[in-house]
């Protein structure tokens, strides 16, 4: 068999799961960030379609699979990387620019989600001053494949059964996160052993698709599993918010959504009419450069105008801005690169750039967000240093000061 054609109906999935996570973040939809989780069930799919193709076929390389790893996720972040850092220089006072420059290095790493578990929760008001606080998922998905492959092609050499790695895997990760939701509800959030149960739900799939090639819909009604997987949805919406113990038993409603979607397929009503409709796909076609832009241009626009949630006309223009500069990303950087085998941007020089990269934000965190910039010199007579919140509120108060 070979890797799994394309299938519209699944950038349709994409574009609502990162719709959802723009929505709660710039308009405060309710259970926006559910979105994430639904990312993580398609991934699941995605990544394990193709490994298992790769393992059936006997060319299963790990080097091969990292590669296109690379190709897949280094463009666009290391884009958004470099703009929040030059935005950052010009913009942020010391401790900002150290912060931010931590979160870069996190960033890189694919670490993001345990620097922040040691910092605060995602739904925590901190949080909305974290430039790259969404990337504690890119985390997650990462940790996950780096050990992935690995446990495929010891299994096989073992020759032991997937199904079972598969299932043992899912159902432990799956308990351990009920049972930590409520003592320790932000390791539960973004740990990695308490979320890879939902990427294995498309893991599953996948190997039902792929190596039992038995597509697993309900009653053996594709259109019954695709109009479940709806309604899930639109209960996911009504009854999670930022106060449900999350992910927990919720997290099966978003999740078990895609999952119904994904395995009901291209060809059923739901997916051809609607996921598959050409304002959906085109957003799903540039989900991964969105989700990356979107949160940083919303906290830099509150960062700058003193901490306060912006105006809902500001909000509005952050998100056009982030679906411009996705889209743009996608033309200009990632389908360049990505799909041109001859790019100069090849996998090991996109991992070098990042490297280089790594160490550069690392050494301005150590050197305390480099406080000789300019942008760190704000000042005030016989006050000293003061951060931005103080510094407006100096400013608003001079009488010749214009708004």
């Amino acid at each position: 068999m070979t890797h799994p054609t394309y299938r519209p109906d699944i950038d349709g999935l994409r574009a609502i799961a990162v719709l959802s996570v723009v929505g709660f973040h710039a308009f405060g939809i309710q259970a926006g960030f559910i979105g994430v989780d639904i990312f993580f069930v398609i991934s699941g799919f995605l990544i394990s379609s193709i490994l298992f193709s790769d393992f059936q076929n006997h060319s299963l390389s790990i080097i091969d699979f990292y590669r296109r790893r690379i190709r897949r996720i280094f463009p666009a972040l290391l884009t958004v990387l470099l703009f929040c850092f030059g935005l950052g220089w010009f913009t942020l006072l010391a401790d900002e620019f150290a912060a931010l420059n931590k979160h870069i290095a996190a960033g890189l790493a694919f670490v993001s989600n345990l620097v922040l578990l040691g910092e605060s929760g995602y739904f925590d008001s901190a949080s909305n001053t974290k430039i790259l606080l969404h990337l504690w998922s890119l985390g997650i998905e990462e940790q996950f494949y780096i050990f992935w492959p690995l446990l495929l092609i010891l299994f096989c050499r073992l020759k032991l059964k997937i199904g079972a790695l598969l299932f043992t895997l899912l159902a432990a990760s799956f308990l351990l996160n009920v049972a930590l939701i409520y003592s320790y509800p932000t390791a539960t959030f973004y740990l990695p052993v308490t979320r890879v149960w939902e990427l294995l739900i498309g893991s599953v799939l996948a190997y039902r698709s792929v190596l039992q090639n038995r597509p697993l819909v309900l009653w053996g009604s594709a259109n019954l599993s695709a109009w479940l997987g709806f309604i899930l949805l639109i209960l996911a919406n009504i009854f999670i918010n930022d106060r449900s113990a999350f992910p927990g038993w919720w997290a099966l409603l978003p999740t078990l959504s895609a999952a119904l979607l994904l395995s009901a397929g291209p060809s059923t009503w739901f997916n051809q009419h609607v996921l598959s409709s050409r304002l959906l796909v085109w957003f799903g076609l540039i989900s991964y450069p969105l989700y990356l832009w979107h949160w940083p241009l919303l906290t830099f626009a509150r960062i700058l105008d003193g901490g306060r949630q912006p105006s809902s006309l500001v909000r509005i223009c952050m998100v056009l801005l982030a679906i411009l500069l996705a889209w743009l990303t996608y033309r200009l950087v990632e389908k360049p690169i990505r799909f041109n085998k001859n790019s100069f941007f090849t996998p090991l020089r996109l991992f070098l750039i990042g490297l280089a990269f790594f160490f550069i934000s690392g050494a301005v965190y150590f050197n305390g967000g480099l406080p000789n910039r300019s942008a760190a010199q704000l000042k005030i007579a016989n006050e000293g240093d003061i951060g931005h919140d103080e510094f407006r509120t100096y400013l608003h108060a001079q009488p010749n000061y214009c708004s």
